[in-house]
């Protein structure tokens, strides 16, 4: 197998093939594991040995099949603690900066509302424009760019809820009062994974969005492209959505989300 060429030490690349079967597959058998993964059955009873050993695996007494503890999830946790978005996105979102000339930024969803914790400018002062913007600023989901991106990963019951609760007001005269529109919008978003803020939280500026999945598939962050509505026209939205949607399915990756194929 590829792995087994590759790594230079075979019987960890073995013992992983092992675990990650077991924990896609649920419980398992000797045969059942050495068959579906080529691999000797005496070397898979070692290794299951050596993990029931480390506390990472069981075997249940009555079937003999073996499946994985909730060890592997203690120490995912750790990992997790020490994730720290800022750091794993700058370097993504400054380049996203660089090869779009235009002002970056990266929200987290707070309760019902986004709140920007990034926000990178263009080094050249002539591209940079005055956004009312900033980090730590506060801002409604409905009319903002970044807020329709993580709305769209919610459910129409999640929707309504929020939007009864924080009542829909405008922030220019292009924002989406109706919810049906919006809804309507956040259906598009769904399909082609990007959303758009036509000057509805601020005349003038135009911004393109999407959603940054974590390990369990959540969409508690997103990230944005701001311009002059003259430097965003429609013919621009492809390519800066490319850029977008590629910056986004790697800082996905970063943090742990694979998406199901």
């Amino acid at each position: 197998m590829d792995t087994e060429k590759h790594n230079p030490v075979q019987s960890a690349g073995k013992i992983f093939q092992i675990m990650e079967m077991l924990a896609e597959e649920g419980p398992c058998g000797l045969l059942e594991i050495s068959h579906h993964l080529n691999i000797n059955k005496s070397t898979v009873h070692r290794l299951l040995n050596s993990l029931i050993y480390m506390g990472y695996v069981k075997q249940d007494e009555a079937s003999l099949k073996y499946h994985m503890t909730l060890k592997i999830v203690n120490v995912s946790g750790k990992v997790l603690k020490q994730v720290d978005i800022l750091s794993i996105s700058q370097p993504y979102l400054k380049c996203l900066m660089e090869q779009t000339d235009e002002t970056v930024h990266l929200v987290k969803r707070v309760d019902n509302s986004i709140c920007y914790i990034q926000k990178l400018e263009p080094a050249n002062t002539g591209r940079s424009i005055k956004m009312a913007s900033f980090v730590g600023m506060i801002s409604p989901l409905h009319c903002t760019g970044v807020g329709k991106a993580i709305m769209s990963h919610m459910s129409e019951e999640e929707i309504h809820s929020i939007l009864e609760k924080e009542r829909i007001t405008p922030k220019t005269e292009h924002t989406i009062l109706d919810t049906q529109q919006l809804m309507k919008e956040l259906s598009q978003v769904r399909i082609c994974g990007y959303s758009l803020d036509n000057e509805e939280n601020e005349l003038g500026v135009r911004c393109i969005a999407t959603a940054i999945n974590d390990y369990t598939g959540c969409a508690e962050y997103a990230i944005s492209i701001s311009a002059p509505i003259f430097r965003m026209p429609d013919e621009r939205i492809p390519e800066l959505a490319a850029l977008l949607l590629d910056v986004a399915g790697k800082l996905s990756g970063e943090l742990g989300y694979h998406p199901a194929t």
